[in-house]
């Protein structure tokens, strides 16, 4: 699917939460705090069985987390703290959104799998930024090796558990334990595409 790949597209659609929260003088960092917190509302949610609160509140979490990045570039004041910031919060919500989708609508085998591919999927960008670098880095954002490749990232997670969510809640004959193990196993396919790209392009020995 690859979502992020299409992202100039998307942009259209919720950059103008990004200008408005900008106008009101929302620092972006207030703005991840707030996508974190709308994300544990969201887990705790789906662990009370709650669901279209649950994925209301995952949605509006990432919409947030699209949101900090607009009002950084507009205000002309990124920082290296907020990037790290919007790493740790986006990893805050997957995990523990995942970890009790996964342990309460499937079971601990998947709930631990899931959160490990995506992490993993994530964590493969810094360690490609420290080991073989980037290209360029513009307000903040790192055009890297990895830039669009992956087809399975976090906004098709996002989209997927909305999807499959919705068929819980209607009593779909697929619901979130059949979500959570699709989610998983596409994000295994997207991590072992990314691994696959770098060794084909990367994979020859170099000397430091």
């Amino acid at each position: 699917m690859n979502l992020t790949g299409k992202k100039e597209y998307f942009e259209k659609i919720y950059s103008p939460v990004g200008t408005f929260l900008y106008k009101l003088r929302f620092p972006a960092n207030l703005i991840t705090f707030l996508s974190l917190i709308m994300g544990t509302a969201s887990a705790l949610a789906y662990y009370h069985g709650n669901l279209i609160i649950a994925m209301s509140l995952l949605a509006t979490s990432g919409i947030l987390d699209l949101s900090d990045g607009i009002v950084a570039r507009l205000s002309g004041k990124p920082t290296k703290f907020g990037a790290v910031f919007d790493w740790i919060a986006d990893k805050w919500v997957d995990g523990l959104v995942l970890g009790i989708v996964g342990y309460f609508y499937a079971n601990p085998f998947w709930a631990i799998l899931v959160v490990t591919l995506t992490m993993l999927h994530s964590f493969i960008k810094p360690v490609v930024y420290a080991e073989i670098g980037y290209e360029v880095k513009i307000k903040g954002k790192i055009k890297d090796p990895l830039e669009n490749v992956g087809f399975f990232g976090r906004p098709e997670t996002h989209l997927f558990l909305i999807i499959f969510t919705i068929l819980e809640k209607v009593n779909a004959p697929i619901g979130l334990n059949y979500g959570i193990k699709i989610i998983t196993l596409l994000t295994l396919f997207s991590l072992l595409h990314r691994i696959i790209y770098l060794y084909k392009n990367f994979g020859k020995t170099y000397n430091e």
